[in-house]
């Protein structure tokens, strides 16, 4: 079983930074790819950042140029770190651990408010 704990949401205005931490617990952090997701009032979920075990990584195109994902293995921690940030960045952010159809966790969500 795997645990995922989010932080790093908040309030922000148009223009800020925000960096988002998702911490697992369990073996399994270095061999899953871990991704970041999000959802807004009335939106299906979408799949904002990803970034497998060898570090490769794929980024939605609304957010390509503004956010970064990464990942430190000795902490167990993915990272995005979002800049230029936007009105329509604000949804509930959430992480995503995978490294199968049986191995699929998710955290709680963490809220992103981009607003003035």
């Amino acid at each position: 079983q795997v645990q995922l704990v989010e932080s790093g949401g908040g309030l922000v205005q148009p223009g800020g930074s925000l960096r988002l931490s998702c911490v697992a617990s369990g073996s399994i952090f270095r061999i899953s790819t871990m991704n970041w997701y999000r959802q807004a009032p009335g939106k299906q979920r979408e799949l904002v950042a990803g970034i497998t075990s060898g570090g490769s990584t794929n980024y939605a195109d609304s957010v390509k140029g503004r956010f970064t994902i990464s990942r430190d293995n000795a902490k167990n921690t993915v990272y995005l770190q979002m800049n230029s940030l936007k009105p329509e960045d604000t949804a509930v952010y959430t992480c995503n651990s995978h490294f199968s159809l049986a191995y699929d966790y998710w955290g709680q969500g963490t809220q992103v408010t981009v607003s003035s």
